[in-house]
């Protein structure tokens, strides 16, 4: 069965860094777009950052940019989410997708375009 696993989450103080990894079970990954979610208690599941496949492009929500960022290995199978001047709001259980390739840039920002998901990994920063 295919699987994401996400690692890296923890508890971090306002400003600092946490970089969270998602592994793929599969080589099929290597040419899905891969995204990262998060989800606060008693909010919405919200967008954070998505690469496509051959990691020329990257997307990020206004709210994490210039302080996130996504990549993924030269196997393409491993995405990474470095998060710096981690906030307060940054807290929440973050969860890595993947989708298939070929739809609209646009579309990767909702997560309806992503077939497969991890458990889930939390992060909480404390002030």
């Amino acid at each position: 069965q295919v699987q994401l696993v996400e690692s890296g989450g923890g508890l971090v103080q306002a400003g600092g860094s946490l970089r969270l990894s998602c592994a793929a079970s599969a080589p099929t990954f290597m040419t899905y777009n891969m995204g990262w979610f998060r989800q606060a208690p008693g909010k919405q599941r919200e967008f954070v950052a998505a690469i496509n496949w051959y990691a020329s492009t990257t997307w990020y929500a206004d709210s994490v940019k210039g302080r996130f960022t996504i990549s993924r290995d030269k196997g393409k199978i491993t995405v990474y989410l470095q998060m710096d001047s981690l906030e307060p709001e940054d807290t929440a259980v973050y969860y890595c997708a993947a989708g298939p390739s070929g739809y609209s840039d646009a579309s990767y920002y909702g997560a309806d375009r992503y077939d497969h998901w991890g458990q889930g990994t939390q992060v909480t920063v404390s002030s």
